[in-house]
């Protein structure tokens, strides 16, 4: 599985690519800024992008810019970001886009290599992987949208487990109950957001995150 690392500080840089090749990923380049990520993505096409956020030249948000504009060129080009910030306006565009697999780390909060390695892997092969901190930002960015005052404090919760990536299955494990229970929660979920429903968890998640981005 081929990877193309953004990050500028040297140190992490070379622990991720240390770490994923050692799980078995080979890292194709590592670059430390916008322009260079934009070409390394373009030009080698890889199966998923690690991605920092706040990259040089601005130390912004060039990293999702670079992102987003390879995306255009390579539709649904795997991204996972992985970076300190959430980024808002970038973070939606990026979120809402249906095509490929997304994800979006804190670096502060990723405590397990485990959960990371399969975190870039379900990206890879189209999946999702949002950090719960992520999502409630984006909640509460439109919190005073009619909709999502709607959700009840349960469904938020469930609305949170599903943008991880997670099944009916595992959310009913995570809050000990039934998983008729949690298919009866996404089902009140997508009808207050007006959503179609979907039994595929990655379209139903960038389903709900593009609303969110709208």
């Amino acid at each position: 599985m081929r990877v193309v690392i953004a990050e500028d500080l040297a140190l992490l840089r070379d622990g991720l690519i240390r770490l994923l090749e050692a799980f078995g990923f080979e890292v194709v380049e590592a670059v430390d800024n916008g322009p260079s990520l934009l070409r390394a993505l373009t030009t080698h096409r890889p199966d998923v992008a690690v991605v920092d956020v706040r990259l040089p030249p601005t130390f912004t948000d060039e990293g999702l810019k670079a992102a987003l504009e390879a995306r255009k060129e390579i539709p649904g080009l795997p991204v996972l970001v992985l970076s300190q910030h959430v980024e808002q306006l970038y973070a939606r565009e990026l979120l809402s886009d249906s095509s490929g697999g997304i994800g979006y780390l804190l670096k502060d909060r990723v405590s397990n290599v485990q959960q990371f390695v399969e975190a870039v892997r379900r990206v890879a092969d189209g999946g999702t992987a949002l950090d719960p901190d992520v999502v409630a930002q984006l909640l509460t960015r439109h919190a005073r949208e009619e909709p999502l005052q709607a959700l009840t404090p349960r469904e938020r919760e469930v609305l949170g487990l599903m943008a991880e990536g997670r099944s009916n299955a595992a959310i009913a494990g995570q809050l000990f109950v039934t998983e008729k229970a949690i298919s009866k929660h996404t089902n009140s979920i997508f009808g207050k957001l007006g959503l179609p429903q979907s039994e595929d968890d990655n379209r139903r998640v960038l389903a709900v995150l593009a609303y969110l981005g709208g």
